[in-house]
């Protein structure tokens, strides 16, 4: 009998899966596509020689997580490369500010009036992401804080929505600015612990950067696989598991699933039933015959260019793909530029480009002309430099990853107690009513983000499990 199985390879299936391995456990994963990666894939969806990662492709999370950090994935292949700057937030005056690796940089960018406040918001926290990543990110906690005390400094600051953190602003560029990064876990600005979203991400920028691994996103779970194979683990692809008879005897199986999934799967009933999915997303990869010709220069050096530009419009956006069900016509835009960082990802003097705009859950429109209009305003004459375009949908995110019920790509609505407690209002959030039986997908904290914290956590109540059967 197998000590583990795992269902599902991507980084946080994986991630469990080595940290199971390396405490001397058989561990064999098993994963339905024909490859690893789950939300971190690289492939050729255009045109040959132009490789796009349908999925995610910047991880601010991922250089700077406790779990990556620990293993030693850099001699499997991993090779985090920056661009000149993490972030870019451009607007129509044809200026933008910045989130740099440096404060002084990302200040100066919000105006004289709001730099200090800036400087402020961020100064106890500079040099501690170490910590206060590994005490966040274990929460609800498998480990007593390390630190204490910059934990509650920054749940204080946090806990309350980011509209309280804009309160320290007095301009709309850093306002704007936040609403943006909260963006990124398709949050209501108002909803509870927004304001830690946007801090966390900002300080991600400051302590690591926000990289993307040399050749794609897909170098993370290939070197996760690479290693886990050193350590004696087994990985099955082309393996679809529709319930748990399916599998191998073990004596615990993780699913990095979704929480339908796994109920479906694993006969837990309506255990889930509360769980909600939250607004999807409409995606487009481009194959380009240049740079992106953004009006703003800052924008041209970054890796992430955030497409808004308002608080207002950014919050509108969000408000009408999560409440209204309706598409946005001026949708805000997530984008990535990663061959400026890489030039491996695309032939000589092209590129690949990434964006995305939120829409309502299952929505099954087009957003490609929206997308494409708020591109134009603010990189005009974007579309002459477009060869080709990979489109996707709610329906077709789905098909490439079962994780992303809806299109939603948090695993999950990042609304209400759901914030603080996924997948259900529990202390043990990876244990499931079959003592057996665990989950380690995004939809457990935490949360969504390609930084394996979530399997790694519940490889830990796995561990413990399984310890205090052998005792």
């Amino acid at each position: 009998m197998l000590d583990a199985v795992v269902v599902g390879a991507g980084p946080n299936g994986l991630t469990a899966a080595v940290e199971l391995a390396r405490r001397g456990l058989s561990v064999e994963v098993f994963e339905a596509k024909d490859t690893v990666g789950g939300g971190a894939r690289t492939e050729e969806l255009t045109l040959p020689g132009f490789r796009h990662d349908p999925c995610a492709a910047v991880h601010p999370l991922g250089i700077g997580s406790p779990a990556f950090r620990n293993l030693p994935l850099e001699r499997y292949g991993l090779e985090w490369l920056h661009p000149e700057l993490p972030m870019a937030h451009p607007w129509d005056d044809g200026t933008a500010v910045v989130l740099s690796r440096s404060v002084a940089e990302t200040a100066a960018s919000l105006g004289v009036r709001d730099a200090g406040a800036y400087r402020r918001l961020v100064a106890p926290y500079l040099g501690r992401w170490d910590s206060l990543s590994q005490d966040f990110m274990s929460l609800p906690l498998t480990a007593l804080p390390r630190h204490p005390v910059t934990l509650g400094r920054f749940g204080l600051t946090g806990l309350p929505p980011s509209t309280w953190l804009m309160r320290r602003f007095r301009d709309e560029k850093a306002k704007a600015m936040i609403a943006g990064l909260v963006a990124h876990v398709i949050a209501p600005l108002n909803g509870l612990a927004t304001g830690a979203v946007g801090l966390l991400f900002a300080l991600a920028a400051h302590a690591n950067g926000w990289p993307a691994p040399r050749g794609g996103s897909q170098a993370i779970p290939d070197a996760l696989t690479a290693y886990l194979r050193d350590l004696g683990g087994v990985v099955h692809t082309g393996f679809e598991v529709r319930r748990l008879d399916d599998l191998p005897p073990a004596r615990a199986y993780i699913f990095d699933t979704s929480p339908t999934a796994l109920a479906r799967i694993a006969d837990l009933g309506n255990v889930y039933e509360n769980y909600r999915y939250g607004a999807g997303v409409f995606k487009i990869d481009y194959a380009l015959d240049g740079p992106v010709p953004w009006t703003a220069e800052e924008a041209r050096r970054a890796g992430t260019v955030q497409v808004g530009p308002t608080r207002g419009e950014i919050d509108t956006a969000l408000r009408q793909a999560s409440r209204q069900g309706r598409a946005p016509e001026a949708p805000f835009l997530i984008t990535a530029q990663p061959s400026l960082a890489d030039p491996s990802r695309a032939p000589e003097g092209k590129h690949v480009f990434w964006a995305y705009g939120h829409v309502p859950h299952n929505w099954q429109g087009d957003l490609t002309d929206a997308i494409e209009r708020q591109l134009e305003r603010f990189a005009p004459g974007f579309r002459d430099r477009v060869l080709a375009r990979a489109t996707a949908g709610p329906r077709e995110l789905v098909a490439r990853n079962a994780n992303y019920v809806g299109g939603d790509i948090a695993c999950g609505a990042f609304t209400g107690l759901q914030v603080l407690f996924r997948p259900k209002l529990s202390l043990f959030p990876y244990h499931t009513s079959r003592p057996a039986v665990f989950l380690c997908s995004s939809a457990t904290p935490p949360g969504p983000g390609v930084h394996g914290m979530s399997g790694h956590n519940a490889a830990k109540a796995v561990w413990r499990t399984l310890r205090a059967t052998d005792g």
